[in-house]
This record gives structure tokens, C-alpha cells and sequence, in this order.
């Protein structure tokens, strides 16, 4: 890898002054390097050419924004923290430097993880897409919360939902909110979708695990108000009675690359405080 682009999370003085120390520690190198801050839709600027790297800056919520922006692209991201330890932004600041030595040498161990392409129909005109490398979540305001949803797997009818809402994620976004919602945690490199009701009226209404193959089709009756779709919490749409939202694996995954200095079981302890009760860790050897 010669060509690298770092984005920094906006409005982060301390994410864009480790990315001016990145850069100029690559040009060091010899390295052609970009400095970007990550900016929201729809002024997100292209990929510089020939970048064979990303370098995310920031937190999950940066990581998320830039694989819906250049994940289709195929150029693997790393994810560094400024802050605290991220399920997706795996690398820390102080792990930074040398990390990227072992990436730029190319020991380094490659992840393709699911994204979703996210559809809104409207009066049968498909008039909104978006990408999401966590979910997709239709749900209604504070003050009505009930919503009422029909949903089909590959056009055969499933359920309705009477709920506070519905949760369509990927494995990467069983940590997200599907997560606080009481869905499972899934590997992230596994492929299967979840789909979640959040607080279903009737209670037969459990999560389901879903091939990553299947399209989720998911209606508004006709008495919707103040419901809408977010993607990965971050974009989203007013919902209008008759809108369908169509869920499906997108074609592409982004390429994530793995810390080299702690695994995803690390990252879970570490995040979720198991094991802080009794302090062992044990080797899983009876």
C-alpha cells in the first residue's frame, strides 16, 4: 500500500490533529496520504485517487458514516478510536502507529462484513436508498409509539407487528442498538440478517434470524404518524401510510481490518465488563 486517505470525524479538533500527525508520518515514508473530515451527505467528497487505504479517526459512529460512503468501493478500513475502545473502531491511538506498520507490511487479517441496501417505495416509485453497515429501524415518536407493520421474507407473508418498532440489522449491528433491544450478538463476519421487533405488543412476536439471501419487505398500514426509517442512526425518512421499506444484503461487504492486537472476544469483554465479577479468564480446557 503507497496511497492512503485518512478521515477524521468532523468538528473533532483532536481527531484531525492525529490525522495531520498520520499524514505527516506517511509522507515521511514516502507515502501519499489525504486528510479528509468526514462530511455528512450530501457534501461527502469522492475518494481521492488510487487510495488503497481508509483510516477512520474518530469513533463507530465516523466508521459508520464512511462505509456507507466508500464501503462499495472495495478499499479496506481501519478504524482508529480517538477516545475510548470501539467495537468497530478497533485500533487506539497509542496502538496506532504501530499497527499500521504490520497493515503497511501487509500482515494484517481482512474481514468482509454484510452491508444492507435500504429501500423506501412510496406509491410504488422507489424514491430513497441508502446503504447501512449496522441497521435499518422504522419507529415511531415518543408520544404515539405504537406502530403497526406487515412484514414479508422473499414475498411471502411473515407477520404484523404491533410494536414500539422493527429492527433490521446485520451481524456487525447485533452491538448496536438491536443489542439494547434484547437481540442476539452475532459474530460479525457471519452472513444472516436479524430481524427484531422492539417491544411487540403480542408477545409470540420473537427475533428472527434470517439467510443473508432473503429481501425483507416491510408495509405501513394506513394510519401511520410520526413514523420513521433511520439508517445506522445517522440518515433516514419521514414514513407516509402505504410506504414499503424493501431490506436486503447489499452487493458489496466492506473490507474491515482487524485489530492486530485484540480479537472480537476482547473487544466484547472489554465493552460488556465480562468477567469483571471474578477477575478469571480461564483457557477453556477443562
Amino acid at each position: 500500500m503507497h496511497t492512503l486517505t485518512i478521515i477524521t470525524k468532523k468538528h473533532k479538533p483532536a481527531a484531525w490533529q492525529a490525522g495531520e500527525g498520520l499524514r505527516d508520518w506517511c509522507r515521511r515514508r514516502g507515502l501519499a496520504a489525504h486528510l479528509l473530515e468526514n462530511e455528512p451527505d450530501p457534501q461527502t467528497p469522492p475518494l481521492p485517487a488510487g487510495t488503497q487505504l481508509i483510516v477512520v479517526m474518530g469513533g463507530d459512529g465516523t466508521l459508520l458514516s464512511v462505509a456507507r460512503h466508500y464501503g462499495h468501493l472495495g478499499v479496506p478500513v481501519l478504524g482508529v478510536n480517538v477516545g475510548g475502545l470501539g467495537f468497530l473502531t478497533e485500533v487506539s491511538l497509542e496502538e496506532l502507529y504501530p499497527a499500521l506498520e504490520q497493515v503497511l507490511a501487509g500482515a494484517f487479517e481482512l474481514e468482509e462484513r454484510l452491508m444492507l441496501t435500504v429501500t423506501l417505495v412510496r406509491r410504488g416509485v422507489r424514491c430513497w436508498e441508502e446503504w447501512a453497515l449496522n441497521d435499518a429501524v422504522i419507529n415511531k415518536g415518543a408520544l404515539a409509539r405504537i406502530v403497526d407493520l406487515t412484514a414479508w421474507i422473499d414475498g411471502e407473508y411473515l407477520t404484523n407487528y404491533r410494536a414500539d418498532g422493527l429492527i433490521i440489522a446485520t451481524p456487525t449491528g447485533s452491538t448496536a442498538y438491536t443489542m439494547s433491544a434484547g437481540g442476539p450478538i452475532a459474530y460479525p463476519t457471519l452472513q444472516h440478517l436479524i430481524l427484531l421487533p422492539i417491544c411487540p405488543h403480542t408477545l409470540s412476536n420473537r427475533p428472527l434470524i434470517l439467510p443473508a439471501g432473503a429481501t425483507i419487505c416491510v408495509s405501513l398500514n394506513q394510519r401511520v404518524r410520526d413514523t420513521h426509517l433511520t439508517v445506522d442512526g445517522q440518515v433516514g425518512q419521514a414514513l407516509e401510510s402505504g410506504d414499503r421499506v424493501e431490506v436486503k444484503a447489499a452487493p458489496h461487504f466492506l473490507k474491515f481490518i482487524k485489530s492486530p492486537r485484540r480479537s472480537y472476544f476482547e473487544i466484547l469483554r472489554t465493552k460488556l465488563g465480562w468477567g469483571e465479577m471474578t477477575g478469571t479468564r480461564g483457557n477453556g480446557v477443562e
